[in-house]
């Protein structure tokens, strides 16, 4: 990479930071405040899971569309419109006053946040070679770690508050960010060329489609984002629940140790993880695969016997262990992308691991729900999720590359 480019990269994975912190803070307050909204929004437990899985199924359904958009279009344009929108949608949360408004309002935010993923780490990807790409994908990735494990703001000002408060100074504090990204967030000049040479091209989505599931290796890659997606989605919306039921903590108090303390341990595993792979990829082409396969397979037996403990700091140390362990996926699955299709089909690609992710995620999420309906443990169902680690990891570990990683950028 060129040493005058340097700034201006870092940059943009500095911005996005900010961006990212506030989408996954606006997602997953909400699993923090649940008996606060179901105390003002009477609502079954499959409801409540409902809030979420409708997010991800809406989100991910659209996944794939927006990812082509930012393929098409100027990333940066697709990612400041998607915060803007999904900011204001975040503030007319805060006057909803029953479970439809609710579940109206939660599946507009899936359509408006599901432009920015794809486009975010496609931009990142555009500004950074090989030798910086996994660590500032990370960097990235950590400040979606970072807003989950602020998640529990939400719950606290729900108790000291009302839950309608974080919806509407987070939403407020979106929409003014945007226009400072308005000023700032510009597009790679490489990118940016190619999207002025497409215009007389008519590049067709379903060309992108068939492109991309003609690829052996990418369909290998979305099963396992598919798999790892089942678990991630059943751990994180139903943490603070298991950890407030199973050691009789407090509202605010289950929400720190779920989000608090587990995501911010994630934010070492993505960091790690993309500076190990950074490191290994300059002697093995297959380290930014491996590195997060090694890793799922340390994930598995941590989230199996954090799950069967009923010592609060021995579980907490269990899924702490997990945590960092798992996220060394979660800094490399845009640079795996970029070692397997064409580098003008990116945001797409990522944009069906996202439909395939968030589709199979919010089915474990609601089935959540509906099985401790049914009096089956949140024990048991993490018990489960570790055997999805398991399967995930050795399908990562199938996958070759099949493209040259450019490092000369």
């Amino acid at each position: 990479m060129n040493h005058q480019k340097m700034p201006r990269a870092w940059l943009i994975v500095v911005l996005l930071f900010f961006v990212a912190l506030l989408n996954y803070i606006d997602r997953t307050m909400i699993t923090t405040m649940r008996s606060s909204i179901v105390a003002s929004i009477p609502m079954t437990d499959a409801q409540f899971g409902l809030l979420t899985s409708v997010f991800l199924w809406v989100y991910g359904l659209l996944s794939p569309v927006a990812g082509f958009l930012a393929d098409k279009f100027k990333r940066s344009s697709v990612i400041i419109v998607s915060l803007l929108v999904w900011s204001t949608v975040t503030w007319l949360t805060s006057y909803s006053v029953s479970f439809e408004q609710l579940l109206l309002t939660r599946a507009l935010m899936g359509i408006s946040e599901a432009c920015y993923i794809p486009a975010a780490l496609a931009l990142i990807a555009d500004y950074h070679s090989g030798p910086t790409r996994s660590l500032a994908t990370g960097i990235h990735m950590a400040g979606i770690m970072a807003g989950q494990s602020l998640g529990f703001v939400g719950g606290w000002v729900a108790e000291q508050h009302e839950w309608h408060a974080a919806f509407k100074v987070f939403g407020i504090f979106g929409i003014c960010y945007a226009l400072v990204l308005l000023l700032l967030l510009r597009d790679a000049p490489k990118h940016q060329a190619t999207v002025v040479s497409d215009h007389g091209n008519r590049v067709r989505f379903l060309d992108a489609l068939k492109h991309l599931f003609s690829n052996r290796m990418f369909v290998l890659v979305v099963s396992f984002f598919g798999l790892v997606s089942i678990m991630t989605w059943l751990v994180i919306g139903w943490l603070p629940t298991y950890f407030k039921e199973q050691f009789n903590l407090s509202q605010t108090v289950a929400g720190i140790y779920s989000t608090g303390y587990i995501f911010t341990s994630s934010i070492i595993g993505v960091l790690l993880g993309g500076f190990l792979a950074d490191v290994w990829s300059r002697r093995n082409a297959r380290a930014r695969i491996w590195v997060p396969a090694l890793g799922l397979a340390a994930a598995a037996p941590a989230i199996f016997f954090a799950s069967y403990t009923t010592w609060l700091p021995l579980a907490l140390a269990c899924f702490i262990t997990y945590a960092i362990a798992k996220s060394f996926s979660d800094s490399n699955a845009m640079p795996i992308l970029c070692l397997i299709v064409d580098p003008k089909y990116r945001a797409t690609g990522y944009g069906i691991l996202n439909c395939c992710g968030c589709l199979v995620g919010g089915i474990g999420l609601y089935a959540g729900g509906a099985l401790r309906d049914s009096q089956v443990s949140l024990s048991t169902i993490y018990q489960s999720a570790s055997l999805v680690i398991v399967a995930a990891s050795i399908i990562l570990f199938m996958v070759k590359p099949s493209v040259t990683e450019d490092r000369n950028q």
